[in-house]
């Protein structure tokens, strides 16, 4: 994605949470009333107002100890012993009077809201759409509604259960006075036949808000779709710390499916996310400030079919996976398709799976194939390390029949430097041919100064385009130290659009599909016999290490005819190649054995 980058989500950030937290709006105000009496203490547990005590022991005590002093003395005429005996007592009835104090305010520190949840017992609570809010939550009278479960004093490892199949109606919210601990989680998930499924109409789902150590597995969030009147995200996790989202299924919101906003230790596996608007799956905080999130995990996820936000006519909408304002993110085995189509604008556009202004990303053994594009539009590509990413992988993945190129590299006019970037044993086929890159692979950058964008490591890709060019520089493209080894470049006729500069290229295969001389490109030029090249057919990254379309032929001469890239550059090349099988040290190409 290219030029400027959203800041749709900071800018509503506050009045979401306001929103959310019943501003304005009677029923959820009602809501914090019940969630207010919900923090009363549990039956049982023992009340004393300390101070009260303390003032009644005081003056109960104090006058009649005085008065007796008096009618003792005074009778006897012995006014100056009344007098002494007063200033002597006095002083330790105060001492008296200020132990009780102080013993009041030692109890109120322990039985403090935190501590008495921290000491409860944890509870398995059950939900059913036939119980009742007044019943005790067990499996055999469950709660009824979500409601009553924002209402909840939840407490160190307890297990939040609803029932599967069944249809809760409402927005799920928690915050920080219901947290768990690393050992004890609280727990919120489905029992019984299938998922439980939280309706939550044109709001929120589920929101996470300033918690932490929370688990949310196997259920399914719906709202009323992205043009139906739904104007939020699906699940949003909002200044948290150790959630893990697992086995969910998120649709029909106009933001994001799963949206994570300055968060840290956050877990999102196995989570579908179709249908939405602005993306299926994305990360975001404070604009530029890459510590907003860190150590983000995306594991076997799916972002298919997040079309775009149709109230977003200034940037770019409908992307699959997308991190920015972030350090430390992990993106494996994830699958991103047919997102983007509906974006409703013409200018910068979505892109499969891609990160900007983020440092450490990797991206690995992931999948990005038919993403889409507005009519007109830009991008539509598989993947992508845009303005501002540093340090960064993008490795083991297969981009195919994108709208844009497969493999973007993009650095945008006023984002932080884009530098120390890789890109290795990866593969792209017939992609780029609708948007204007033409190409495999694309390189742009709008902020036209090359001290903004250097330090581009791609070796050992495969790039095969049948519908076009291998690569691609923009007009706008000025860059430094790009370097390319090792790598296969198949095209339809030129293998190259645009000026590549003083790029570095060694080690390289090119090779016309129209049998043409690749012109002035210094490398070899060997026609190589794939298995089956142009024919990408697998719809999901666990499929990759069954795809053997680009690999070598065992009698290939380019299994010997690269550079040793350790020997010559001091490049660590992973050690393993797209297959997952061990390298070739003079391998071409993304699949050597």
């Amino acid at each position: 994605m290219r030029n400027e980058i959203s800041q749709r989500h900071c800018e509503s950030h506050f009045v979401e949470l306001r929103a959310r937290m019943g501003c304005g709006n009677p029923i959820l105000k009602n809501q914090q009333f019940n969630y207010a009496k919900s923090r009363l203490p549990r039956r049982g547990q023992p009340q004393i107002n300390a101070s009260l005590l303390a003032i009644t022991l005081y003056f109960g005590l104090s006058f009649p100890i005085l008065k007796m002093i008096v009618q003792k003395y005074s009778k006897a005429g012995l006014a100056a012993t009344v007098m002494r005996l007063t200033i002597m007592y006095i002083p330790r009835l105060n001492f008296l009077f200020f132990l009780l104090l102080n013993l009041q305010v030692c109890y109120s520190q322990k039985t403090s809201p935190l501590s008495k949840r921290e000491g409860l017992v944890a509870r398995k609570l059950y939900f059913s759409t036939s119980g009742s809010d007044n019943n005790d939550g067990t499996i055999n009278h469950p709660f009824n509604s979500i409601s009553k479960f924002n209402n909840l004093d939840f407490v160190a490892g307890d297990k939040i259960y609803f029932k599967g199949g069944e249809t809760f109606n409402g927005s799920m919210f928690i915050d920080s006075t219901k947290s768990g601990t690393s050992k004890k989680n609280i727990e919120i998930s489905s029992y019984g036949n299938g998922k439980a499924i939280i309706n939550s109409g044109n709001l929120t789902a589920f929101l996470l808000y300033k918690t932490k150590f929370i688990q949310v597995n196997n259920l399914k969030f719906i709202g009323v779709g992205r043009k139906n009147g739904n104007t939020k995200d699906g699940v949003r996790i909002d200044n948290s710390d150790n959630i893990s989202i697992k086995n969910i299924d998120v649709s029909g919101f106009q933001k994001s499916g799963l949206f994570i906003y300055s968060s840290s230790n956050i877990k999102a596996t196995n989570v579908y996310a179709h249908e939405n608007g602005a993306a299926g799956i994305a990360v975001d905080g404070a604009y530029s400030i890459k510590e907003s999130n860190y150590n983000i995990y995306i594991d076997n996820c799916t972002a298919e079919n997040n079309p775009g936000d149709p109230t977003n006519l200034n940037n770019h909408s409908g992307n699959g996976i997308v991190v920015g304002n972030c350090k430390k993110v992990m993106i494996e085995y994830c699958t991103a398709t047919n997102n983007g189509w509906d974006m409703p604008r013409i200018g910068n556009g979505p892109v499969g799976i891609w990160a900007y202004e983020a440092d450490s990303v990797i991206i690995q053994h992931c999948l990005s194939y038919r993403n889409k594009t507005s009519v007109g539009g830009a991008d539509g590509g598989g993947f992508d390390f845009d303005g501002g990413v540093t340090n960064s992988i993008i490795q083991y993945c297969l981009s195919y029949e994108n709208q844009g190129a497969g493999y973007s590299i993009f650095q945008y006019l006023y984002a932080t430097p884009w530098y120390n970037n890789i890109f290795r044993f990866n593969i792209s086929e017939n992609d780029g041919s609708v948007s204007d890159s033409k190409a495999g692979v694309y390189i742009w950058n709008s902020s036209r100064d090359s001290n903004q964008f250097y330090n581009c490591f791609f070796y050992n890709n495969t790039i095969y385009n049948s519908k076009g060019f291998a690569l691609t520089y923009s007009e706008l493209s000025e860059h430094k130290n790009f370097s390319f080894y090792n790598n296969i470049f198949i095209g339809e006729d030129s293998l190259i659009r645009g000026i590549k500069g003083v790029d570095v290229f060694v080690g390289n295969d090119w090779w016309c599909l129209k049998n043409k001389l690749p012109g002035k490109i210094v490398g070899l030029n060997i026609n190589l016999v794939f298995k089956n090249p142009g024919n990408a057919k697998i719809t999901s990254a666990k499929q990759l290490n069954q795809f053997f379309n680009y690999q070598l032929p065992q009698s290939s001469l380019l299994k010997n005819k690269g550079i040793n890239l350790y020997k010559q550059y001091k490049i660590n090349n992973g050690g393993i190649d797209f297959l997952s099988k061990p390298i070739i040290t003079n391998g071409i190409g993304a699949c050597l054995n």
